[in-house]
């Protein structure tokens, strides 16, 4: 059997394990395995459990993640549970068997739009393909079982500008949605990633994706979410953040001047994320992940820029 049908029939499968546990636990999950990778890298210079584990079938979020959501569309078009958005709820509880096997159709169908990504001359090598793909199977499973169409509409009935203000019904994370705490969040977060990325690619050379220790800290942290706890939610941050300071750390030739371009990726990072939010997750009946809104542009814009003044 070919290589090639073996990872889709493993797609199959990481979706299928993501709607069973659902979205975000299986986020959480990526951000565990990751922390593993990176030790594994620096341990042994293989980097096969991030690229087969972490980003591959079994957490990648373009296939978990991905096949989580599409699943929690499904399972709420169905009547069988109370709100689209809902990536908290393990699916297996719902004691629907299909709603387990439509979240493996979108794991599948995630893989196949990351491999067409990645095909797209420059785009491809420039852009975080699992973000956007995130996306791309969001607004698919929106599309196909949302009721809301793209943006919704406002719970007050306001128009305009006014229709993307969050209110009580229509919000994100209400704790960080106010644009100077969501900066402030990128600042610190960003801050810390980017030095953490400056760091260990000095320290291991032959370990670049070390760098996203930070990543891989925020996506686990987010456990505790899941737990009730009001965590602030930053791995679009802490991504962006390492992302910048890696790619300018060549350019500047300064770890310092690294790691502030790279903060201020992360405060951008940060603050598109909410705008994002604002325009087509908080109204909709299925979620549309501002995080993942957020990071595929923003390393697009990075590797641009960085690929501009190379």
């Amino acid at each position: 059997m070919s290589t090639d049908v073996l990872l889709y029939i493993a797609a199959f499968a990481g979706g299928f394990l993501a709607a069973a546990f659902g979205a975000l636990v299986a986020f959480v999950f990526t951000g565990l395995v990751l922390l593993v990778g990176i030790a594994v890298l620096i341990s042994t210079g293989d980097g096969s459990f991030i690229s087969l584990i972490a980003f591959g079938p079994f957490f990648g979020p373009h296939i978990s993640f991905a096949g989580g959501v599409g699943a929690a569309a499904f399972a709420a078009r169905k009547g069988w549970l109370d709100n689209g958005k809902d990536i908290v709820t393990p699916l297996a509880s719902l004691g629907k068997p299909v709603v387990l096997l439509v979240g493996g159709v979108f794991g599948v169908i995630g893989l196949v739009i990351q491999q067409v990504l990645s095909l797209v001359p420059w785009f491809g090598t420039h852009t975080d393909a699992v973000a956007c793909t995130v996306i791309i199977s969001g607004l698919l499973a929106r599309l196909v079982f949302g009721r809301s169409g793209i943006i919704g509409a406002h719970s007050e009935g306001l128009t305009g500008a006014a229709k993307f203000r969050p209110t009580e019904v229509h919000v994100w994370a209400s704790y960080q949605e106010k644009w100077s705490v969501a900066a402030t969040l990128g600042l610190g977060a960003g801050l810390l990633a980017a030095w953490a990325a400056v760091s260990l690619a000095s320290a291991f050379p032959k370990a670049p994706g070390a760098s996203l220790v930070g990543f891989g800290i925020s996506a686990f942290s987010l456990g505790f979410l899941a737990l009730g706890l009001k965590m602030p939610i930053t791995h679009h941050m802490t991504i962006i953040g390492a992302v910048g300071a890696t790619s300018f750390l060549p350019i500047t030739q300064s770890p310092l001047a690294a790691i502030l371009i790279g903060t201020g990726f992360a405060i951008l990072s940060a603050l598109l994320a909410e705008a994002f939010a604002r325009f087509w997750y908080i109204r909709g009946d299925t979620h549309m992940d501002p995080p993942a809104s957020a990071i595929w542009p923003m390393t697009t814009l990075v590797l641009g820029l960085a690929a501009a003044f190379s």
